[in-house]
């Protein structure tokens, strides 16, 4: 059936039947005038026909590119459960840096939804987005996942539920700029933190205090008293990207 969707396609084989069957008669055709010119034009046809073929089939499918990623990502096999690191680009990203000595400043959980992949992530609010959308929210556009050794025995699907349905308590919460040890409000190394410690009885990477952090840097001294004035709660229980990115109890899986 046509469709307006598809006529570059038609045009394409259409241009490229003109094209073979002139260049078929060519001979006795060389008496026509411009003869050359013509041969030239309608040599042309089918490429041109291609290249107005891509362009329509972008404007009209804007995300197949994203559909390769995501066939990308199952053969890659990732898992429910998985880490994702990247370096944000939010205001504080780089205050966060200097003060754990790390380049990532933020992550999530991967969960998969009806064949397709998701990141559980404290932002404003905590939610499940999409991984692309994620991935691309990055500098660079780059990240690393990361997995819990053993993950095959220990990430049942009945444990992965459990991890859900706990997390699901955090959805809609605000961001922690504080990064205060409570879960009125939730930052994004502490919600990871905290679900798997809750869900799978398994602490990934060691609890901090602020006091443990290099605070020595004036971009890092300038957000800690834009957030604390001077009352800073250098004994706050924290967990940091980096502390978590660093721990043994991970594997790296993927890094783009």
């Amino acid at each position: 059936m046509f469709t307006e969707k598809m006529w570059p396609t038609y045009l394409f084989f259409i241009s490229m039947g003109i094209g073979i069957l002139f260049f078929a008669i060519n001979k006795p055709t060389k008496r026509l005038p411009n003869f050359r010119v013509w041969q030239v034009i309608i040599g042309l046809l089918p490429i041109t026909a291609f290249f107005i073929h891509m362009k329509v089939w972008d404007y009209y499918y804007p995300t197949h590119t994203v559909t390769v990623q995501n066939e990308l990502y199952s053969n890659n096999s990732l898992k429910n459960g998985d880490i994702i690191f990247q370096t944000s680009k939010s205001n504080q990203s780089k205050a966060i840096q200097l003060a754990t000595n790390s380049k990532y400043s933020h992550m999530g959980i991967i969960y998969e939804n009806d064949e397709k992949y998701f990141v559980y992530e404290a932002v404003q609010p905590v939610k499940l987005t999409p991984l692309q959308e994620w991935i691309n929210r990055g500098k660079d556009g780059h990240y690393v996942i990361k997995r819990l050794k053993n993950s095959e025995s220990i990430l049942t699907d009945e444990v992965m539920t459990k991890m859900k349905l706990y997390g699901e308590r955090f959805k809609g919460k605000s961001y922690d700029i504080y990064f205060e040890w409570s879960d009125d409000k939730i930052y994004c190394s502490e919600l990871v933190w905290k679900i798997y410690k809750e869900a799978v009885n398994i602490e990934i990477g060691k609890l901090e205090r602020l006091s443990d952090f290099d605070l020595t840097d004036e971009i890092v001294r300038s957000k800690m008293k834009e957030r604390y004035g001077e009352n800073i709660p250098m004994n706050e229980k924290v967990i940091s990207p980096a502390e978590m990115f660093d721990s043994d109890k991970l594997i790296t899986i993927e890094e783009k």
